[in-house]
C-alpha cells in the first residue's frame, strides 16, 4: 500500500485532498494507469482507508442503490404500462377482427344467398324461355298454317272473283253496248254497226283471229268506239291494230278513235292520247 502512495506522489499527477479523493484536473499517465488496475483491488480489501475512498469517489459518480431500485420501479412501471396499453390495443385490434370476421362471414352468408337466388332466377327464366319458346313454336305454326289456309281461300276467292268479274265485264260491256247504240241511233240519228270479221293475216293478234269493232257513222264521219270494263296498255296498242286493219279491209278512213272505260289510269290515257285515241270515262262524255 505504501508503495501505491508513493507512486501517487512521485506523479504528482493526482492530488487525493484532505477526503482522499483524486482531483479531477490531475492527469494520469498508462503507467499509473496499470499500476493502479493493478493493486486497487488489494488495497479496496486490505485498506479500510482505501476502501472508503472508493466508495465515497465510487457515490459520487454513480447513483445510489434507492436511486437504481427507484430508476428500476420506474422502468418496469413504464414496461408494465406498454404491456397493459400493448394488451388493451391488442383486444381492441381482435375486437375489430372479430367483428371484421363477423362482418366478412355475414357478407358471405349473402353472397351465397344471392347467388342460390340468381342461380333459381335463372333456372326460372329458362324454364320461362323454355315454355314462351314452345308457345311461340305453336303460334308460328299455327300461323303457318293459317296463311297457308287463307292463301287457298284467297286464290278461291281470286279465281270466283276473276270469273264474276269475266262474265259481268262481259255482260256489262254488251249490255252499254247496246245501250249506247239505242241512244245513238233513236236520238242523234247515228248509225252503229257491230263488225266483225276474221283477220288472216293475223296484223291485229299475231295470229289468225276474230276482230270486232263498233263503228259509228253520222254524215259520213266514221268513229271507231272501243268499250271496256277496264284499260290496259295492250287494249290501246290492240285499238290501234283494229282501226288499220278495219281501213285495209273496208277502205273507209277512221276520223275518230273512242276508248270507253269506267277504269282508265293515267299512264294508259297519256299513251292513248299520244296515238290519237279519245278516252273517255263516262258514255255522257262523247261529243257527237
Amino acid at each position: 500500500m505504501w508503495q501505491f502512495r508513493i507512486v501517487l506522489l512521485n506523479q504528482g499527477k493526482a492530488d487525493l485532498g484532505e477526503c482522499g479523493k483524486i482531483n479531477p484536473g490531475a492527469r494520469i499517465t498508462e503507467e499509473l494507469r496499470e499500476i493502479i488496475m493493478r493493486g486497487l483491488p488489494n488495497l479496496i480489501t486490505q485498506d479500510p482507508q482505501i476502501r472508503d475512498w472508493v466508495w465515497h469517489l465510487i457515490h459520487d459518480y454513480a447513483p445510489s442503490r434507492i436511486e437504481i431500485e427507484s430508476r428500476f420501479e420506474q422502468m418496469l412501471a413504464e414496461l408494465r404500462q406498454m404491456r397493459e396499453e400493448q394488451e388493451r390495443r391488442w383486444q381492441e385490434q381482435q375486437r375489430r377482427w372479430d367483428e371484421q370476421q363477423k362482418r366478412w362471414e355475414e357478407n358471405q352468408r349473402r353472397l351465397e344467398e344471392n347467388e342460390r337466388r340468381l342461380d333459381a332466377l335463372i333456372e326460372e327464366e329458362r324454364r320461362r324461355w323454355d315454355e314462351q319458346q314452345k308457345r311461340w313454336e305453336e303460334n308460328q305454326r299455327q300461323l303457318n298454317a293459317l296463311i297457308e289456309e287463307i292463301k287457298n281461300v284467297d286464290h278461291c276467292i281470286d279465281t270466283t272473283i276473276g270469273a264474276l268479274g269475266a262474265r259481268w265485264g262481259v255482260s256489262s260491256e254488251a249490255a252499254f253496248r247496246n245501250a249506247l247504240a239505242g241512244i245513238l241511233e233513236k236520238s242523234f240519228g247515228v248509225k252503229v254497226e257491230r263488225v266483225e270479221y276474221k283477220d288472216e293475216s293475223g296484223e291485229v293478234f299475231g295470229h289468225p283471229d276474230m276482230v270486232e269493232l263498233d263503228v259509228l257513222i253520222r254524215d259520213g264521219e266514221v268513229l271507231v268506239c272501243e268499250i271496256k270494263s277496264s284499260v290496259s296498255r295492250s287494249d290501246i296498242y290492240t285499238l290501234e291494230r283494229k282501226v288499220h286493219s278495219y281501213e285495209k279491209r273496208f277502205g273507209r278512213k277512221v276520223d275518230r278513235r273512242l276508248l270507253i272505260s269506267p277504269i282508265v289510269l293515267e299512264p294508259e290515257r297519256k299513251l292513248a292520247h299520244s296515238l290519237g285515241i279519245e278516252v273517255y270515262s263516262d258514255a255522257t262524255q262523247v261529243v257527237p
